[in-house]
């Protein structure tokens, strides 16, 4: 049934994609996949690309509209989440799964930073869940802006160099680029994760190494030499001091 649906709507896409206004469409759907996973933005911008290798569209424009729809629709995801912060903690409170996977968002989001919003636009129907979550906890919006807008750029890019590339092997089968490319969406992911888990392993274990070292011992022995010096310093000086005055005269 999946696999069926898909591959009505990448030869759809596919059968349009060589007129002027499959831009657009690029475009609109790039802005609705952003809050409405169901679209399937990532095949659309491979089949732009694909019309590039044929000479049909501009791979730079491709590009330019998947990329635009894409930052747009995560800023509207966000405003979705800002604005509708209680309707939103009510919608997925209905379900135990919905409100895990919220408050689970927030706490990445605080703990990896603009990183996991790059790694998000890889992931269809992840980064509706992270984009509307950034709206729920009200992360700073600017923060927010500056980083979806490199994540989209990296994926419009990488979804239309990757039908430009191998064009000739999507026409022959358009579904090969909807796998092609959340696979290669998952194993780029999966990369940037291993990365990450990897590089928190090794600052957690220095972290412990510089807790578990022993404290300096306090070494009080010059202070002890001091004050035994000092004694015969001082009676060496008490003796060897001249005589009181009046003493010297009635001599």
């Amino acid at each position: 049934m999946i696999a069926s649906i898909i591959t009505d709507v990448t030869d759809w896409l596919a059968e349009f994609s060589s007129n002027w206004w499959f831009l657009l469409v690029i475009f609109v759907v790039a802005v609705l996949d952003s809050v409405f996973p169901v679209v399937p933005s990532e095949t659309s911008v491979i089949a732009g690309g694909v019309a590039a290798g044929s000479g049909n569209q501009t791979l730079a424009l491709v590009i330019l509209a998947g990329a635009t729809g894409a930052f747009l629709g995560d800023n509207l995801a966000y405003t979705i989440g800002h604005r509708f912060e209680g309707r939103v903690t009510r919608w997925a409170e209905r379900k135990p799964e919905r409100a895990v996977r919220l408050e689970s968002a927030g706490r990445q989001i605080r703990k990896r930073g603009g990183l996991l919003l790059i790694t998000a636009r890889f992931i269809p129907g992840g980064r509706t869940i992270l984009t509307i979550s950034s709206g729920v906890t009200r992360q700073p919006r600017a923060w927010f802006a500056a980083w979806v807008a490199v994540a989209a750029v990296i994926w419009a890019t990488y979804a239309a160099v990757l039908g430009y590339a191998f064009g000739q092997a999507f026409e022959d089968d358009h579904t090969l680029a909807f796998w092609l490319a959340f696979g290669t969406a998952l194993g780029i992911t999966g990369v940037v994760e291993l990365v990450r888990w990897m590089r928190e392993v090794r600052r957690e274990r220095r972290t412990r190494a510089v807790d578990t070292q022993p404290a300096p011992a306090i070494d009080t022995q010059p202070a002890q030499a001091v004050d035994d010096v000092s004694g015969p310093e001082r009676a060496t000086s008490a003796t060897s001091a001249p005589p009181p005055a009046d003493t010297a005269e009635s001599a």
